[in-house]
């Protein structure tokens, strides 16, 4: 089995268009199309995973650079994702401090709560 990452794909693309694509090359055994967690829209790339590691050399060879939706796609073996580190390093993953409370900034100004970004 071999999972291939499907990049710069249209984010009009669904998972039967990927299955399309990729069945005159062997059998799928699954097609994961990444989207964006809060906005539920395609994020541009999706995995597919081929029963077989000829099978999906072949769809590597024959669609690296092919076109879906005019755009061109980047296909090549999935590799595992690398643990990134989390937080900035100052304790228990907290960001730049945090809290505060009343206290001053250097500027003498009293600190403002800031705005939620969504």
């Amino acid at each position: 089995m071999k999972n291939l990452y499907v990049g710069n794909l249209p984010h009009s693309a669904t998972e039967d268009d990927l299955r399309t694509l990729f069945q005159p090359y062997g059998d799928i055994e699954r097609v994961s199309l990444v989207t964006d967690r809060d906005t539920g829209r395609s994020r541009g790339f999706a995995f597919v995973e081929m029963s077989h590691a000829e099978e999906a050399e072949k769809a590597i060879a024959a669609l690296h650079g092919s076109e879906l939706g005019g755009r061109t796609l980047t296909i090549n073996e999935a590799k595992p994702k690398t643990e990134r580190p989390r937080g900035s390093g100052n304790g228990g993953g907290r960001r730049f401090g945090g809290g505060g409370g009343g206290r001053d900034d250097q500027r003498g100004h009293a600190r403002r709560p800031r705005e939620p970004r969504w």
